[in-house]
C-alpha cells in the first residue's frame, strides 16, 4: 500500500499539473468530441499538444527497455522514443474517446516518495458506481513535474511495455522492435 499525505506545497504542483491538464483535455475532447471520432489525426493532435508536454518520455524509454537501453547507439534510442511516443498518443487518444463522459474525482492524498517524485491519483467513475483508479508518477529534476509512469486499476504502463517488448527484443533484437513499432505506427498515420 502507498502512503500517503496532505497535499501542501511541492506536493500541490504536482496535483495541479496533472488536475489542469485533465480537465483541459476533457474540456476540448467533449467539446469536439464527434469531429474528434471521425479524424484520428486531430485527436492524436490533441493528446501531442496538451498532454504530451507533460511526459518525461526519456526516462519512460530508458524504464521501458531496461538494459538494452545502455547497450544502444544514439541513432536507436532517439527513433525508440519516437516510436513509443507515437504508440502513447494512440493509446491516449482511444482512451480517452471512451472516458471522456466520466466523473473525475481527485482524493486529497499524494504519495511522496522525496521532495521530487510524487504520486496523484484519479478516481474515474464507472458505471454502476465502480471507480477506476489511475495513478500518475511524477517527477521534478528540471523545475518542471513530468509524469514518468501511470497505473491504470493497478497496472503500470511502464511495466506492461517493458515486459512485451523485451519478448520482441529477446527474439527480434531492439532494431526489430523499432522496426515493428515504426510499421504499427506508420498504419495509424503515426
Amino acid at each position: 500500500l502507498l502512503s500517503t499525505i496532505n497535499c501542501v506545497g511541492a506536493d500541490q504542483q504536482a496535483i495541479e499539473v496533472v488536475k489542469k491538464t485533465t480537465s483541459s483535455v476533457l474540456d476540448r475532447v467533449r467539446n469536439e468530441k464527434e469531429e474528434l471520432k471521425t479524424d484520428p489525426g486531430k485527436m492524436y493532435g490533441l493528446v501531442s499538444e496538451l498532454i504530451f508536454p507533460h511526459f518525461d518520455f526519456q526516462i519512460m524509454s530508458k524504464w521501458v527497455l531496461g538494459g538494452q537501453w545502455a547497450q544502444a547507439q544514439e541513432e536507436s534510442k532517439v527513433r525508440f522514443v519516437s516510436q513509443y511516443r507515437k504508440l502513447l498518443v494512440r493509446t491516449y487518444a482511444s482512451a480517452l474517446l471512451e472516458f471522456s463522459d466520466q466523473k473525475i474525482a481527485y482524493p486529497d492524498n499524494v504519495d511522496t516518495k522525496n521532495a521530487n517524485t510524487a504520486v496523484v491519483r484519479q478516481d474515474i467513475s464507472g458505471s454502476g458506481g465502480t471507480n477506476l483508479p489511475v495513478m500518475y508518477r511524477l517527477h521534478n529534476k528540471t523545475g518542471k513535474w513530468l509524469v514518468f509512469d501511470v497505473s491504470v486499476d493497478g497496472v503500470s504502463l511502464v511495466k506492461t511495455y517493458r515486459a512485451s517488448f523485451a519478448a520482441i527484443i529477446k527474439t527480434d533484437g531492439l532494431e526489430g522492435l523499432i522496426t515493428s513499432l515504426e510499421s504499427k505506427n506508420a498504419q495509424f498515420g503515426g
